[in-house]
C-alpha cells in the first residue's frame, strides 16, 4: 500500500462504504447504542455482518460465555429494529500469543469477506471489544491488512498514565498483532478522550422514550443500568462505543477532530511503548459531544 492510499484510507470515507461490527454487546450499554446506531445510518454505512466479541466481567463466567450472551443481545437488537444481518460468532477465548490466531465463525468470515475488497475500497471494520476476532483474520490472510480499515475504541489517551483500558487490557496480545500489522488504523481512547461522551437519565427520557420498541429498550437498559450504582444521585452514563462508529460520518469533523501519528506499541506491563517507525495511523483526541448525541437521538427516534 502506498503512503498516499494509506493517508486517503486514514480519512473520514466518502459515499457509502461496507461496514462490519466486532461487538461484545452484552458487555455494557453502550455497544446497544453503537449497533442501533450503525443500523440507522443507512445513507452511508451498509452494514454487511456483525460480530460478536468475547469478554469476561461480572457478567460473563468465562470469554466464551461473554461472547455468547454478546451474540444473543446482537440478534435481540436487530429483532427490535426489524433489521436483517449476517452474525457470527467470535472467538471463545483470547489470543495466546501474537503469531496463533483462534479460530471463529467471525475471524474465518472475515478473512474470507476481506478477499472481495482491495486498498482501493476497504471494508471498514468497527471494533468495540477486546479485538482478538480481528487479529485472528489478520492472522489467518493478512490480505486483511490490506483490503479493510480498522476503527477500534480501545485504550486510552496516549498522554494516560496507563493503558488498562477494558479492551485492551483483555487482549494485549491482539492490539499488539493489529498495531503492527500495517492495516490502516483509526483509533478512539477511552479515558481522556471518549469519556466526554457522556448521557443522562432527563436526556434518554426526553428523546428515547415512547418513540419505538428499540428506543425504549435502549432508554431503559442505560437508566436500570446507572441506578443500580447511582439511584438517588444525579448520575451520567458513558457512551462510549457509539464514537467508533461514528467516526465513519465525521464528516467536515463534525463528530470528533484526530489527527495522524505514528502508530505506538502496546506492551504487556500496560503502557504505550513510541514506535517513530511506526505505521501513521490516526489518533482522534476530542469529541464534539453536542453534534454527535443531536445526531445519536434523531437516528434512534426514527
Amino acid at each position: 500500500m502506498t503512503i498516499e492510499q494509506r493517508i486517503k484510507n486514514l480519512s473520514v470515507p466518502r459515499g457509502i462504504v461496507d461496514v462490519v461490527l466486532d461487538t461484545d454487546a452484552y458487555n455494557e450499554i453502550d455497544d446497544q447504542f453503537a449497533i442501533s446506531y450503525l443500523i440507522k445510518s443507512k445513507e452511508k454505512l451498509n452494514t454487511k455482518a456483525i460480530y460478536a466479541a468475547p469478554f469476561l466481567n461480572e457478567k460473563s463466567v468465562s470469554p466464551k460465555d461473554g461472547m455468547e450472551k454478546s451474540y444473543n443481545e446482537i440478534l435481540k437488537l436487530l429483532s427490535l429494529s426489524e433489521e436483517k444481518c449476517d452474525v457470527f460468532k467470535g472467538s471463545e477465548r483470547y489470543l495466546d500469543n501474537e503469531n496463533t490466531p483462534v479460530i471463529s465463525p467471525a475471524a474465518q468470515d472475515l478473512a474470507k469477506r476481506a478477499e472481495n475488497y482491495s486498498p482501493e475500497k476497504p471494508l471498514y471494520v468497527v471494533a468495540i471489544g477486546a479485538i482478538t476476532n480481528i487479529a485472528s483474520a489478520i492472522l489467518l490472510n493478512p490480505k486483511v491488512a490490506e483490503n479493510t480499515v480498522v476503527v477500534w475504541l480501545g485504550g486510552h489517551a496516549h498522554h494516560y498514565h496507563h493503558t488498562k483500558e477494558f479492551n485492551m487490557y483483555q487482549d494485549v496480545a491482539a492490539a499488539r498483532v493489529i498495531m503492527q500489522s500495517g492495516v490502516p488504523f483509526v483509533q478512539l481512547p477511552c479515558i481522556g478522550v471518549v469519556d466526554q461522551f457522556t448521557v443522562s437519565k432527563p436526556e434518554l427520557e426526553f428523546w428515547l422514550k415512547g418513540k419505538n420498541p428499540l428506543a425504549d429498550y435502549l432508554a431503559q437498559n442505560a437508566i436500570e443500568e446507572a441506578e443500580c450504582y447511582a439511584k438517588g444521585k444525579a448520575w451520567t452514563r458513558v457512551i462510549w462505543d457509539v464514537t467508533a462508529v461514528a467516526w465513519l460520518i465525521n464528516d467536515s469533523q463534525q463528530f470528533m477532530e484526530s489527527r495522524i501519528i505514528p502508530t505506538p506499541i502496546p506492551t504487556y506491563d500496560n503502557y504505550y511503548a513510541t514506535n517513530y517507525n511506526g505505521y501513521p495511523m490516526r489518533y482522534v483526541y476530542r469529541i464534539e459531544r453536542d453534534n454527535l448525541m443531536t445526531d445519536l437521538f434523531q437516528k434512534l427516534m426514527k
